[in-house]
């Protein structure tokens, strides 16, 4: 099949970030499907041009977006994306299937009106519940923009041929606006097992960045926005401050990084590195060289919800997890002891929690094989993306 796939920000495994529709292209491939990707320019390349990446043919849009934006940028980057992905995939012929990934919940818009207009079927895929996730986190409390979201979502869902949702909480979160349970797959991230592992430690790579050959080191990587609750990680951090022997490191960027920074320099935090942003393959160097991975969320409930990339790349990795959301990746690390809860309102229980860790080192090391078996057996990309293709493979494009 031809099948257009709608990403606002598609990524390689070079450039960083989540590289979930990277990997389901190339399985697609593999499985004599067209893979006809458009996506955003995010200042990497001028708007409209078109790159062969491994296969995924790639067209890149003018439509800036960052976390600094006020709610009226984003909707204003989230709209000229819409409109200029909906031109390019109109012009597209012969097109049998539209993959649509969220967020945002707009990346669904296109698709629909190509069914409306052309018949050609949709799969939408759920990564996080819009418009719930920013209805409460307060970025979007205008009456008439909330019910017009909420409209959107539903008829967005309703015309889906099928929808892929990425954890348990998301598939009750479509189910509960009247999507039938044999419309809706749960395929969540994926580990990555031949691009994060256990081995040596990078000696070198410890000089550079002047951290501590012998500490007990902890590690966040990913987005640093409101939602990530990093300044709970930074209280933490401060109650240790006096520990010499632990160390905090964190990889990534965000619109929080300059108050993070500012933070730990006026309170003499010298035991956290903020390292900056990395590709895969430096993000694994970096992975490896810690004891600890961190996962963590603020409180609120609907991200209970979330499907972390940096959750399945740590379980490749084999390393113990610590969570702090009360949802499934709570229970996904208690029930197959890789990782610890911690309470999201109590840095203290946190501190304890880590100090107690690094005092018991054979249950870490315990806790990282089982980490590592279960990224093997269950969520490597190799299973999730071929359970992905399943997906396209069993319905009928001409229903």
């Amino acid at each position: 099949m031809k099948i257009l796939y709608i990403h606002q920000y598609f990524n390689t495994p070079e450039e960083g970030g989540s590289t979930r529709s990277y990997w389901i292209s190339k399985e697609l491939i593999k499985n004599g499907h067209e893979i006809i990707m458009v996506t955003s320019t995010r200042n990497r390349v001028s708007d409209g041009t078109v790159k062969n990446i491994e296969g995924i043919n790639v067209t890149y849009l003018d439509a800036y977006y960052n976390q600094n934006m006020s709610l009226m940028g984003r909707l204003k980057a989230y709209s000229k994306f819409m409109l200029n992905s909906t031109k390019v995939a109109w012009k597209h012929k012969d097109v049998d299937l539209v993959i649509a990934t969220s967020t945002p919940l707009t990346i669904g818009v296109p698709a629909l009106i190509l069914k409306k207009l052309k018949g050609i079927p949709y799969i939408f895929e759920v990564r996080d519940l819009w418009p719930e996730v920013p209805i409460q986190m307060g970025a979007l409390n205008n009456y008439f923009l909330k019910k017009t979201a909420i409209w959107l979502e539903n008829i967005i869902y309703k015309n889906a041929t099928h929808i892929v949702a990425l954890s348990p909480g998301m598939t009750n979160g479509v189910l509960d606006t009247g999507i039938k349970p044999t419309k809706v797959t749960m395929i969540p991230n994926m580990s990555k097992i031949d691009q994060f592992w256990s081995r040596p430690h990078n000696l070198q790579l410890l000089e550079k960045h002047n951290l501590k050959k012998n500490s007990f080191k902890i590690i966040y990587f990913g987005s640093m926005g409101q939602s990530n609750g990093i300044e709970y990680i930074l209280d933490t951090a401060q109650l240790l401050k006096e520990r010499s022997d632990i160390e905090f490191i964190f990889l990534g960027y965000g619109y929080m990084i300059d108050i993070l920074l500012e933070r730990c320099k006026n309170e003499g935090l010298d035991n956290v590195h903020f390292l900056g942003r990395f590709g895969i393959e430096d993000t694994s160097e970096f992975v490896n060289l810690c004891d600890i991975s961190l996962v963590t969320f603020a409180n609120i409930p609907i991200l209970y919800t979330n499907s972390p990339n940096k959750l399945f790349d740590s379980l490749s990795a084999g390393r113990p997890i610590i969570v702090n959301s009360k949802g499934w990746t709570k229970t996904l690390v208690e029930e197959n002891k890789c990782g610890i809860y911690v309470n999201p309102e109590n840095p203290q229980d946190f501190a304890d929690k880590i100090i107690s860790l690094k005092n018991k080192p054979s249950l870490v090391l315990e806790m990282g094989k089982n980490a590592r078996k279960l990224a093997e057996s269950t969520y490597d990309k190799s299973i999730l993306c071929a359970q992905f293709a399943n997906v396209i493979a069993s319905y009928n494009t001409t229903k």
